[in-house]
């Protein structure tokens, strides 16, 4: 989304160290300690210290219709229509994979394909249409098409997600320097504020211009989840995502389009000029806990959001921060694995 509106300070190199006074971004100061800190100490408070439920009875209780390591394949196609249909539609089906092992980690389960997609003059997606992505997932050797003889309820599921995004439109020159050229002809860093590209400014009249913009990184993943959920009280974070089979009350493995990494500054303006767009997906495992942690994060980014004390840009910039501290631990988790694993001296 839009960058906040703070300005950040650089210090001149070769300037005491003495008498520096350091200046935050207000948005930054308070978005880092209060959301990121919060979301995560909220999920593993959570997870520890909330009350036990007393056990259910076993037959009231729902499971996972797939098996750990069960063999899937998968069907990826693109429709300007949010309801499909079109499995018949060759030109629909824009990738498709075999045999892949759910909830295991490793190479044989994460896929990923690079293309490029080329709208057509007679498609909407250059006039601000829309653009869907329909994602199925069937037992190996099972067809995902309810229309064919085959298909078997039990075996076969999906879910569509939209490729294009509205938002208002970006304009030019976004960062206006606060300080200038520093005095004797010396050049510096300048001060720099960001402008909200979210909210109109103010020397311009009438509201913003909201455009399409294309989401260039597609990447599903599978939660690995087969906890046995009592049935009408699923956790509250999670119904939203989960797929019941209405005859057996069981679920199907949750689908969950990750956007977490999807960054503002990633996303295409479309307009009747572009030609082609990248489009690179992804398909691979992601635990429980980690999907929870990005729903409960993104939870955090909407309440403050709501309550306007946190911009859009603020969102992108913890989510770069947070994968900084992510990059950061696998390291050290790494480092410590390997000293583990040396030998003896």
């Amino acid at each position: 989304m839009a960058p906040p509106a703070a300005a950040a300070v650089v210090q001149q190199q070769g300037q005491p160290a003495q008498g520096r006074q350091q200046q935050q971004p207000a948005g930054m100061s308070q978005t880092i300690t209060g959301i990121i800190r919060i979301a995560v100490f909220w999920y593993f408070a959570s997870k520890f210290f909330s009350p036990k439920r007393p056990t259910a009875d076993p037959s009231l209780l729902t499971t996972n219709l797939f098996q750990k390591a069960e063999l899937m394949d998968m069907w990826f196609y693109v429709s300007e229509s949010e309801k499909f249909n079109e499995f018949n539609n060759e030109g629909a089906l824009i990738w498709h994979e075999t045999n892949i092992p759910y909830a295991v980690w490793g190479p044989e389960s994460t896929r990923s394909l690079s293309l490029k997609y080329y709208p057509s003059e007679v498609q909407a997606l250059k006039h601000n249409g829309s653009l869907y992505a329909h994602v199925y997932f069937a037992r190996s050797g099972y067809p995902a098409d309810p229309q064919d003889p085959e298909y078997q309820p039990l075996a076969a599921f999906g879910r569509t997600h939209p490729i294009v995004v509205y938002l208002p439109k970006s304009k030019s020159d976004k960062r206006k320097s606060l300080l200038g050229d520093a005095e004797g002809g010396e050049e510096s860093e300048p001060l720099t504020q960001v402008v909200d590209d979210s909210e109109p400014d103010p020397k311009e009249e009438g509201p913003p211009e909201w455009i399409s913009y294309w989401k260039p990184n597609i990447t599903v993943n599978l939660v690995e989840d087969f906890s046995r959920y009592s049935q009408n009280a699923v956790p509250p974070n999670i119904a939203p995502y989960m797929n019941f089979e209405p005859s057996t009350g069981n679920y199907y493995p949750t689908v969950f389009f990750n956007e977490f990494w999807l960054l503002r500054d990633k996303l295409t303006a479309l307009n009747e000029t572009v030609t082609e767009v990248p489009l690179n997906l992804e398909i691979g495992p992601i635990s429980m806990t980690k999907w929870q942690l990005f729903l409960q994060i993104d939870q955090s980014f909407q309440i403050h959001r709501s309550y306007g004390s946190m911009l859009d840009g603020e969102a992108d910039e913890l989510k770069v921060l947070y994968l900084c501290i992510y990059d950061i631990k696998s390291l050290y988790e790494h480092c410590f694995y390997m000293w583990c694993r040396r030998p003896n001296s």
